[in-house]
């Protein structure tokens, strides 16, 4: 009867957690400009501004923020940042043009992620926009 009781709870449990991680995924998708999001690791956020002008404030955060940048590439609907801080964490920075005032900007630092340098970083790319 125990055995019994645990699993419930247990089950119970892992569906709340499971619909929530689903619920922040969800409206961080419908959500627009301004929306963000952290989610396994990765904080993404759509924000109003070109894709040329989102590109050009994310180089500037990364200069203020003394990262060292180790790559650009970018076409005109895309483009990838990486950098590294000064205790060797890799930041990888994707951005996706959206539409002519849209721009998607994808943060991740390392392979599991860190939500508050990654809000560090975005807030900086944000006060360049």
């Amino acid at each position: 009867m125990k055995c019994r009781t645990w699993c419930g709870v247990a089950s119970l449990g892992l569906g709340l957690v499971l619909m929530a991680g689903c619920g922040a995924v969800v409206a961080g998708a419908a959500a627009g400009a301004g929306a963000v999001a952290y989610v396994r690791g990765e904080l993404k956020a759509t924000e109003e501004g070109s894709f040329d002008d989102v590109l050009n404030a994310t180089g500037a955060a990364i200069a203020d923020l003394q990262l060292t940048l180790t790559g650009k590439e970018a076409d005109g609907l895309s483009g990838k940042l990486t950098a590294r801080t000064a205790d060797d964490k890799r930041v990888e920075i994707n951005l996706k043009k959206v539409s002519e005032t849209l721009t998607e900007i994808r943060i991740r630092v390392d392979v599991f992620g860190d939500e508050n340098l990654s809000r560090i970083i975005h807030n900086k790319i944000k006060a360049h926009l």
